[in-house]
């Protein structure tokens, strides 16, 4: 027999033979064995379907109501009168179980104020379909939330407000007769805050921050504050009782979800009356009555690093229940320039960053400059 035939070779040598398999039969035009159709599809429909949940009380904490925050008078806070200790000791315990205060006397025009939040209900009647030139983004840091349609603003609509110049010449399109006239007096009503927000978060630097790093800090670049941005709330009005909850959770979902959206020290918020006022935190969600023309002041997240995690960063919110018109909060963002350190020994700056030569540098240049002086004359000289 040939060593090469076909019947020579071992079956373990052979090939395996890959066979595909039959073709499926093509489905008939028969009906479907089942006898009742609508049955098999409402099932499928009630199995399919997601079901709605409930986020237990340790992810979303309970609303908790609390005594009113510290009220303390701007006066005694800045200008270091004989309620100085007395008002910069409940500012600092107020913040630190809080993560708030409230502020009074602090000395800005209670018309401006006024006129600011009157004029602020012109942007909110620019319409949806129009808003897109001036939405925010990640590019564009300021103007109008997005929104997809009318169920979107259920909770409120939000603007945030800036010296941006792009922004101004967009929304003078989409609001030619009065957002030269509102940003005029919005600058003016900025001006005026951020003094405020200056002189508070000194009075804390030099209180707190002072003793905690050890030396006097001072601010480097004083006129080049960074992002000080408003951002303008408008809230729904005539909230149904049973749809306030559920607006109510919406909202604080939003907010922690955009708890970052803008780095800052200190917010302040100006409204004009609330029923509540909403802190939401991660320790918990805690509610008062704000005092009448008060302004609320919360710690933010640069705060929160600065004081290395012992005030912590919160967010808040005015919250309306009665009917009425439509309300505008506003929550201005201060973030001073950075803190610089008094320079070390040896160190080669000075507190502003620049580079300091000491007095022994200088007289030993002095010296080496003499001497390649005194050395080129002789060489000059007798070469």
């Amino acid at each position: 027999m040939d060593n090469n035939s076909p019947e020579s070779i071992s079956s373990r040598d052979r090939p395996f033979d890959f066979r595909a398999p039959p073709p499926s039969p093509v489905a008939s035009g028969r009906r479907s064995c089942v006898t009742n159709d609508d049955v098999l599809t409402e099932f499928l429909e009630t199995s399919l379907r997601v079901p709605d949940l409930v986020l237990p009380d340790k992810i979303f904490p309970k609303q908790k109501f609390i005594e009113n925050p510290s009220k303390i008078d701007y006066e005694a806070l800045v200008y270091g009168s004989k309620d100085y200790e007395d008002a910069t000791s409940k500012m600092l315990d107020s913040i630190a179980t809080v993560g708030c205060f409230q502020l009074v006397n602090f000395g800005i025009s209670s018309d401006l104020l006024k006129s600011v939040l009157d004029a602020a209900r012109g942007i909110f009647r620019v319409p949806l379909d129009k808003r897109v030139a001036v939405t925010r983004s990640p590019e564009n840091r300021s103007g109008f939330e997005e929104v997809h349609s009318e169920d979107d603003t259920e909770s409120g609509q939000e603007f945030v407000w800036s010296r941006d110049e792009d922004l101004k010449l967009a929304m003078e399109k989409l609001w030619p007769t009065g957002y030269s006239n509102f940003s005029e007096t919005m600058g003016r009503l900025q001006s005026d805050v951020e003094e405020v927000a200056g002189k508070i978060f000194s009075v804390v630097r030099d209180i707190f921050l002072g003793k905690l790093m050890g030396g006097k800090y001072d601010f480097v670049g004083v006129t080049d504050l960074i992002d000080f941005v408003c951002c303008l709330h408008k809230h729904r009005p005539n909230v149904p009782p049973d749809q306030y909850a559920d607006l109510l959770r919406y909202d604080v979902i939003k907010m922690m979800i955009r708890v970052n959206d803008y780095s800052h020290a200190l917010c302040l918020h100006i409204f004009d009356g609330s029923s509540e006022f909403h802190v939401y935190s991660k320790k918990g969600w805690v509610s008062f009555c704000p005092e009448k023309d008060s302004i609320i002041v919360t710690v933010g997240d640069q705060f929160q690093a600065l004081s290395q995690g012992q005030y912590k960063h919160v967010v808040g919110r005015p919250v309306y229940r009665s009917e009425g018109e439509d309300r505008i909060s506003m929550a201005f963002l201060y973030s001073p320039p950075p803190l610089q350190p008094p320079p070390r020994a040896g160190s080669s700056k000075d507190n502003r960053g620049r580079d300091v030569i000491s007095i022994s540098q200088q007289v030993v240049t002095a010296v080496v400059l003499t001497i390649v002086y005194q050395l080129l004359v002789y060489i000059c000289k007798n070469f």
